[in-house]
């Protein structure tokens, strides 16, 4: 533990004195402290599941007790474990942990394995008029009967609401020096429905579950920071077009600007994580009081675990754990090729979504967060990322081309901590290379780029990657 905190010391040390550079008009990163004061020494298969490095002793057992509730499962109720009951009787999963492994990402289901940390939102064509308060409360349409979101699991005397299964197309891209990358392209099927037929109209959009490092960094990030990389006409002529989503706070019951998940369809920390409770586990909170469960679905004769299920306290606990994951520091940064590596990554224009460095403001009660110097690598805007990586399905401002440019930290360590992961909105990418190559809307210059690499800077863009 002392060693641990001398470490942590002086990467907090090192953040503080180390003078800025730049390159191509973007920073450079020569500090290992990526989470500021909080960053840890940490890159094996726990690299994700440390607090925050600089989180007084007290605040420790608080978050070993949202880490209990993450990680145990919860079972069905009744139950003598009265804490965790309430599970279903629809879901994909019992367990936080079950989809963010480790504290980490997710992965698409191989062979014969059921789709645990990957699943489907169901939608269906909105009429702006007629349906306009429930878009603008939930940015979206729900499926008749079967909801926002497909649930492939349920309770032994529940059917789950169907099979996903998924096909896997190959796609040969080649290089402009004849290297020849083989990718992988989804097809998604929705089989065996037991609740009547699918509507005609569906719209899916596959989500793998994201690693959970930093979500109280990034929520700290002030939103006029946000607001001012927004250019959502273009204004400088670069190609890059990021806005902000705009979403509805339970909470506050108003429209926010959103920062979290794939869509950033979620205001904060707390509304992500109770929303997870009640479409992947079936629980009940005070934000959240109903499930996706649909009257058709007659979820009611089931026993509840409480109203709401997830009690406050519980809730509390669980969203300061999700809010208080370290980010793991830098590694290699002396390392010729990962330091050509970053330039080349300013240079192709990667930095000008995967925005590099950010300083959080004030947040109460919370100094391990506060006033922090953190390298994310993402500016939390929506950008059109083409139609390759489309799902066709709008969240609140975000249409069917848009994605939440997601954090790039700890990403080198994603394979580490679960050696399944894949990288991009579904997964569907099985290495970083793959990941960049599938770049396309206002990303394709970057991955034009890409292309007209050497082998020697394409390996040195890719060891920058896994350096943070």
């Amino acid at each position: 533990m002392m060693r641990q905190l001398a470490l942590i010391g002086a990467l907090a040390i090192a953040s503080a004195h180390v003078t800025a550079q730049t390159h191509a008009g973007y920073p450079i990163q020569t500090s290992p402290a990526t989470g500021g004061g909080g960053t840890v020494q940490q890159s094996d298969t726990n690299a994700y599941s440390l607090p925050q490095g600089n989180l007084s002793m007290t605040r420790r057992l608080d978050f070993s007790v949202g880490n209990s509730f993450f990680r145990n499962p919860w079972v069905e109720a009744p139950a003598s474990t009265d804490a965790r009951d309430g599970l279903g009787p629809l879901f994909n999963t019992n367990s936080c942990q079950g989809c963010h492994i480790k504290d980490g990402r997710g992965h698409p289901p191989g062979v014969d394995e059921p789709p645990v940390s990957l699943f489907l939102r169901l939608a269906v064509p909105a009429d702006p008029e007629r349906d306009a308060e429930i878009l603008r409360k939930h940015g979206f349409k729900p499926a008749p009967v079967y909801g926002s979101q497909l649930q492939t699991a349920a309770l032994p005397a529940a059917k789950p609401e169907a099979d996903l299964i998924i096909e896997w197309t190959p796609v040969k891209e080649t290089l402009a020096d004849g290297t020849v990358v083989e990718l992988r392209k989804p097809v998604y099927r929705i089989e065996n429905p037991n609740y009547g037929p699918l509507p005609d109209d569906l719209m899916v959009s596959p989500r793998v579950a994201p690693q959970m490092i930093g979500l109280g960094l990034l929520e700290a990030i002030p939103i006029a920071d946000l607001e001012a990389l927004a250019d959502p006409y273009d204004k400088d002529n670069n190609g890059i077009t990021g806005r902000l989503n705009q979403v509805w706070d339970l909470a506050s019951k108003q429209t926010l600007p959103g920062r979290f998940g794939w869509k950033a369809a979620e205001p904060d920390v707390h509304q992500q994580s109770m929303g997870a409770f009640a479409g992947d586990m079936g629980l009940t909170s005070s934000i959240k009081p109903t499930t996706d469960c649909t009257p058709e679905q007659n979820c009611e004769r089931f026993t509840h675990g409480g109203e709401p299920e997830v009690s406050d306290k519980v809730a509390n606990f669980v969203t300061f754990y999700a809010k208080s994951l370290a980010v793991p520091a830098r590694r290699n940064l002396e390392s010729e090729s990962v330091q050509q590596g970053a330039r080349l990554f300013n240079e192709a224009g990667c930095a000008s979504c995967h925005t590099p460095r950010h300083q959080t403001g004030e947040v109460a009660d919370r100094p391990d967060l506060s006033n922090q110097t953190i390298w994310p690598y993402t500016d939390l805007l929506l950008h059109d990322m083409g139609p390759a990586l489309a799902d066709g399905r709008d969240e609140f401002l975000a249409n069917g081309n848009e994605w939440r440019t997601p954090p790039l930290w700890g990403i080198g360590l994603a394979q580490v901590v679960n050696p399944q992961a894949g990288f991009l909105h579904d997964g569907r990418a099985r290495t970083l290379e793959e990941a960049v190559l599938w770049h396309g809307g206002e990303a394709q210059a970057a991955a034009d780029h890409y292309h007209q690499m050497s082998s020697e800077d394409r390996t040195a863009l890719i060891d920058f990657l896994n350096s943070l």
